[in-house]
């Protein structure tokens, strides 16, 4: 399969390249997914720490398991698929990761759904600055004295105001789709990749076959192939 999309990638140059990448493009930088059998944290589900009643409830405990998170992907490299993406200058980046992994091999043009571990949002003003070093004290406070919160998106809350319809308006109007490590098929991966008319090309180690092409392959593997081919 990936002979065959690297032939139909050859034919013709693309103007329009859009990568739509999840947990996946980062597995082979040593990013755990933090969901399922192995995504526990001190007896914790992230699923019962990445929400806003955990956060209102005890604001410290939720801080400490982010710190651990931001250390974690703080420590960690891009990998090959990363720096592949990246070299694509006039590609959009699509992403559901918070890890800004994408922004540290180069890409410039992302568009996070799901927000930032870097970043923090102040509860009262909710304005947003940069965080990029571990925090001296848990829980971190905005220079108004309210609590600070991870920039990131919870379970059981919206997108980023107008996230969502730009990678869209992304989706629609590009003419080659890289689905990167994401099934495309949970919502809202699946309502956008569904958006797509051109040719798409999947590379994820268990595929959904969403798209015209399906590469069962890690995202580091078969990435890097796919971009020389564009080149």
């Amino acid at each position: 399969m990936l002979d065959e999309a690297l032939r139909e990638i050859r034919r013709r140059k693309w103007e329009r390249i859009v990568d739509f990448t999840g947990a996946g493009v980062s597995a082979d930088s040593g990013i755990p997914t933090f969901r399922g059998a192995g995504g526990l944290w001190r007896n914790f589900r992230s699923e019962d720490l990445a929400t806003p009643e955990a956060f209102a409830r005890d604001p410290a405990l939720v801080w400490q398991w982010y710190e651990w998170r931001r250390g974690l992907v703080r420590n960690a490299d891009p990998n090959a698929a990363h720096r592949a993406i990246a070299s694509l200058e006039r590609a959009i980046v699509i992403t559901q990761n918070v890890d800004a992994l994408h922004a540290r091999a180069g890409s410039r043009n992302i568009i996070e759904l799901h927000g930032n571990l870097f970043r923090v949002r102040c509860t009262r003003e909710r304005t947003t600055q940069d965080a990029l070093d571990a925090f001296h004290e848990l829980p971190p406070r905005c220079d108004c004295g309210a609590l600070l919160r991870p920039d990131v998106v919870w379970f059981g809350e919206m997108l980023p105001e107008g996230a969502l319809e730009t990678a869209a308006q992304a989706i629609s109007s590009a003419d080659l789709l890289l689905v990167i490590g994401t099934s495309g098929v949970v919502y809202p991966a699946a309502g956008l990749v569904s958006l797509h008319r051109g040719l798409s090309i999947e590379i994820n180690p268990q595929p959904s076959n969403v798209c015209t092409y399906a590469i069962a392959a890690t995202a580091a593997e078969a990435t890097p192939k796919i971009v020389e081919a564009l080149q």
